[in-house]
């Protein structure tokens, strides 16, 4: 039972994916609004990406400039990694917890106001 048990864990490390990444979670914007600006971000290098997200006015460019920035520091600082060689391989933004608030309504109803969250991820990768 160990052996299998070890050997599981050794086969999960050979698969483990490398790359350098950062994750910002419980983003206080939907995630429907970063998508639009992780679009424009998607397979660019990463001078270029904070270049884009400098000069875009979405709500969505600020945590998301933040979380490359990140990746290419984990970058530099865990695997050596020069940053001007890195590109932005994957990004995504995944739904989080959603608060829910009630907006008072007429005739003793009430309207529900639902506040998403976002859990953003930025993987890069060299360029070739």
């Amino acid at each position: 039972m160990a052996k299998n048990m070890k050997l599981k864990t050794q086969r999960i490390e050979e698969n483990k994916d490398n790359r350098p990444r950062a994750i910002a979670k419980f983003i206080r914007i939907s995630p429907y609004k970063v998508r639009l600006v992780l679009d424009l971000i998607r397979g660019k290098s990463v001078n270029e990406a904070v270049a884009i997200l400098d000069n875009i006015s979405n709500a969505g460019a600020e945590p998301v400039k933040k979380v490359v920035l990140s990746a290419a520091a984990n970058a530099e600082h865990n695997m050596q990694m020069n940053s001007n060689d890195l590109k932005v391989a994957v990004c995504y933004a995944d739904q989080g917890p959603t608060l829910k608030r009630m907006q008072p309504m007429g005739h003793g109803r009430g309207f529900r106001i639902l506040k998403r969250t976002s859990h953003i991820t930025v993987i890069l990768d060299t360029i070739k």
